[in-house]
């Protein structure tokens, strides 16, 4: 398997250097040189097949030898360990429920696979690495209890300061060993630009053997994409078109999907479901992308003004706005609406959503209204009602179900790092 950069086609690596760099030099992102098309066959009998079978031949097409099938399956058995069900909540519309894994969101597919690759990679270097890795909410908990007690792997988490819910704050800052929570005072793009500017700065790359755990590393988008396939083998019976609507933020969890899509998986389209924080919508209506500051919402994951994977998903269809808009269709939603619909789909149906889940339903919900065709929905329910128990109204906070996996952050004491939005500072603290 070989990766580009996407500032420079001609900067080709290897996949652990791509992992364990996790940026090119150049401030570009790594992407396969090359796609591959999954067998018909596979498709034709995708059902048959366990979500750790299907992982395992998703991973051997892209990888293409560089890592052993044994080493491959190894790597899946430890990390691929909790279901994603699809879940009908009315007619024709699925949720996606990604949130059974430990930290109880999507992001611990990601989290605990790149883990295990590292390790893996680690295994053969008999080295350390220090990875750091910005948050906006769901990310660093993900990241945090997969990497944590992992030998050789030292994490550094920046996280904005007072724009978390509790339970996400107490994911990232409870769990010590080899974890590190620094609260910024700033937005979460401000967390992400100290990331990427720490990438690029020779003097902390060269002594720190730094990696990233976001979304801007490949590591993440591979695993990423399997519960699409996931998905397809569950819904497949009902012999109709699939949509997949996905709450967006940095755009890493779309891009997976697509890169699914490219690998010959049957999508019908994508909707980004964005919260007020709408850079892609508006590329999308006048093909210009503008980033700007990051505005606070309800649905804080996804509170990203400059979204990383963009770039990525600028190259899998060319650089052509009339092919993306072709595969994917953006709708914004602001907290009112995100609110209500909480409340109508509850009242109505008996299915709590949260925050981010809400907006991917919204979204959905808007593009079947303007497709005459007959097709099933599936919007991602990103994270667990529970993780964001303070954004609901107090009729409906008691009828959240609490699972067992965050009655004990109760008990914890938050322990962080307070840091202003300075590069200087963060390099200062790295290097000491």
């Amino acid at each position: 398997m070989k990766l580009y950069s996407t500032n420079n086609p001609n900067h080709i690596v290897d996949l652990e250097e791509a992992v364990f760099k996790g940026l090119p030099s150049d401030n570009g992102l790594y992407m396969p040189t090359e796609i591959p098309t999954l067998p018909k066959t596979f498709f034709e009998n995708i059902e048959k097949y366990s979500n750790q079978e299907i992982a395992f031949e998703v991973c051997k097409a892209l990888f293409n030898g560089y890592i052993s099938d044994e080493n491959i399956k190894i790597i899946i058995e430890k990390s691929v360990t909790f279901e994603s069900p699809a879940v009908l909540v009315e007619n024709n519309i699925y949720s996606l429920e990604l949130y059974h894994g430990p930290t109880l969101a999507f992001k611990d597919f990601g989290a605990r696979f790149m883990a295990q690759l590292m390790a893996f990679f680690l295994n053969k270097r008999e080295s350390n690495i220090n990875i750091l890795v910005a948050t906006s909410g769901d990310t660093g908990g993900a990241v945090a209890n997969g990497f944590h007690k992992t030998k050789g792997i030292n994490i550094t988490i920046l996280y904005p300061s007072g724009k978390v819910s509790s339970v996400q704050e107490k994911q990232l800052t409870t769990l010590g060993e080899n974890i590190t929570a620094l609260e910024i005072d700033g937005t979460f793009d401000d967390c992400q630009k100290l990331v990427k500017t720490a990438f690029l700065d020779a003097e902390l790359t060269e002594k720190l053997n730094l990696s990233s755990a976001n979304s801007i590393n490949i590591a993440r988008l591979i695993p990423q994409s399997f519960y699409y396939y996931f998905t397809y083998a569950q819904l497949k019976k009902l012999g109709k078109p699939l949509v997949f609507s996905v709450p967006s933020g940095n755009f890493g969890n779309i891009c997976a999907g697509m890169i699914a899509h490219k690998m010959g998986l049957p999508i019908h389209h994508f909707v980004a479901s964005v919260n007020a924080n709408d850079t892609f919508v508006k590329f999308l209506q006048s093909g210009n992308y503008n980033p700007k500051p990051s505005v606070e919402t309800l649905s804080n994951a996804m509170d990203v003004g400059n979204p990383s994977n963009f770039v990525r998903i600028n190259e899998l269809f060319h650089k052509n706005l009339g092919e993306i808009k072709n595969h994917v269709t953006g709708y914004t939603f602001n907290d009112t609406e995100t609110r209500d619909s909480i409340r109508e789909i509850y009242d109505r149906t008996g299915y709590m959503m949260d925050p981010h889940g809400a907006v991917g339903y919204l979204g959905l919900m808007k593009y079947l209204k303007s497709e005459k065709d007959d097709l099933i929905g599936v919007f991602l329910h990103t994270a667990h009602p529970a993780k964001f128990i303070d954004t609901y109204d107090s009729d409906l906070k008691p009828k959240v179900e609490i699972p067992k996996a965050l009655e004990h952050l109760d008990n914890l004491e938050k322990v962080s790092i307070k840091m202003k939005n300075d590069f200087n500072e963060l390099k200062k603290y790295l290097l000491n």
